[in-house]
C-alpha cells in the first residue's frame, strides 16, 4: 500500500528519536498492508527503520534462546535441528514449526515478517504470541533515556491489537528460558478452514514432568495461562478454564464465534491434558488445521453467523 503521508524514513534503534506520528518499521508486512492510518485516526509521518539494527536474530546459551525483535519467521523456523541447538534436550523446540506454520503465509511473508512485529501487532491469532507465551517468554522493552524493562509475553498482549508498550517504547527481544524449553510440550490448533487464521490455539507444557502449564491463545483476546502444581483430572481442568476465561474474553470475528472458540478450548485443553498424562513417547492425538465439531459444540451457531 502506498503511504503518501510519510515524510521521512529514519534508520534508528534509539527510542529517544521517537515522536508523535512515528511508527517502528521492521518487516513491514502489517504496516504496509494497513497503511498510514494503521495505528490511529491521525496519519503516520515518519517510519523509524530497524532494518540496519544489526541485532543477532537468534542467540542460544545454556540459559535458553534469545530472539531479537528483528528475527524473521524464516530464521526462527530454521532453528530446530540447527547446529546452534544440537545436543540440547529441549522438547519445547517441537513447538516452533507448528507455530510458524500457523501463519499460513507465503515464503515472501516469512522472509520479511518478524518476531517483534507479530508480537507488537498483538492480534489474538498471532502465532509468535502463542509460541513465546507458551514457553514463558520474557519480552525486553527499551524506552527513551536508556530505560529497560522486562514483561512476560503472556502479559505483553493486553487485548485485541493492544499491548503494554508506551509511546516510543521498542520491543528489543524475547527470551525463551531453558527450563521451559526442556519441558515436554503439546500443541493444538483449530481453524474454520484448511488455510484459515487460527481460531483456537493451545499449548501445554509438563514442567518437571509433573506440573501442567496451559496457555490459551487465538480463542481469547489476550493470552490466558493456567498453572497446576500437578496434572489435574478432567473436571478440575475444565473448572479452572471456566474460572480463568470469562465469556466476554473469548474473541469474536469472522474466524470464529465465541461459543465455538469456548467449546473448542475445553476440548483441546482436555486433549492436551490426556496427551501429557500418557507416558512420554506414547502416540498422542494431534490436531492441526480445520476441525468440524458436532452440533452440540457450537458449530450450528457458527454456521448461522457465517
Amino acid at each position: 500500500m502506498d503511504m503518501n503521508t510519510i515524510e521521512a524514513v529514519v534508520p534508528t534503534t534509539d527510542p529517544a528519536e521517537w515522536r508523535d506520528g512515528d511508527a517502528w518499521l521492521a518487516g513491514g508486512t502489517v504496516l504496509f498492508s494497513y497503511g498510514s492510518f494503521a495505528f490511529g485516526p491521525r496519519p503516520l509521518k515518519r517510519l523509524l527503520d530497524l532494518g540496519s539494527a544489526g541485532w543477532t536474530p537468534v542467540t542460544v546459551t545454556d540459559d535458553g534462546i534469545e530472539l531479537a525483535a528483528t528475527c524473521t519467521i524464516s530464521q526462527l523456523y530454521s532453528l530446530p535441528g540447527s547446529p546452534a541447538v544440537a545436543g540440547r534436550s529441549w522438547p519445547g523446540l517441537d513447538l516452533v514449526h507448528p507455530c510458524c506454520d500457523s501463519f499460513v503465509a507465503s515464503f515472501k511473508v516469512w522472509n520479511m515478517s518478524t518476531v517483534g512485529g507479530n508480537l507488537c501487532t498483538s492480534l489474538p491469532a498471532g502465532p509468535i504470541i502463542s509460541l513465546s507465551a507458551g514457553l514463558d517468554g520474557m519480552a525486553t522493552i527499551i524506552g527513551p533515556g536508556g530505560t529497560s524493562r522486562t514483561v512476560p509475553v503472556a502479559d505483553f498482549v493486553t487485548g485485541d491489537a493492544r499491548n503494554c508498550l508506551a509511546p516510543g517504547e521498542l520491543l528489543r527481544s524475547v527470551h525463551l528460558p531453558a527450563s521451559a524449553l526442556a519441558s515436554r510440550a503439546a500443541f493444538r490448533r483449530l481453524s474454520l478452514s484448511n488455510l484459515g487464521r487460527s481460531g483456537v490455539l493451545l499449548i501445554g507444557r509438563l514442567d518437571g514432568g509433573t506440573s501442567l502449564v496451559l496457555t490459551v491463545t487465538a480463542a481469547t483476546k489476550r493470552p490466558v495461562q493456567l498453572r497446576f502444581d500437578g496434572l489435574p483430572d478432567a473436571d478440575r481442568l475444565a473448572d479452572a478454564v471456566s474460572a480463568a476465561i470469562p465469556e466476554d474474553l473469548y474473541h469474536d470475528d469472522i474466524h470464529g464465534l465465541p461459543v465455538w472458540r469456548r467449546d473448542m478450548t475445553y476440548r483441546l485443553a482436555e486433549e492436551i491434558r490426556a496427551e501429557l498424562a500418557a507416558p512420554d513417547g506414547a502416540p498422542g492425538l494431534r490436531v492441526s488445521g480445520d476441525f468440524w465439531p458436532p452440533k452440540d459444540s457450537g458449530l450450528a451457531a457458527q454456521q448461522e453467523g457465517a
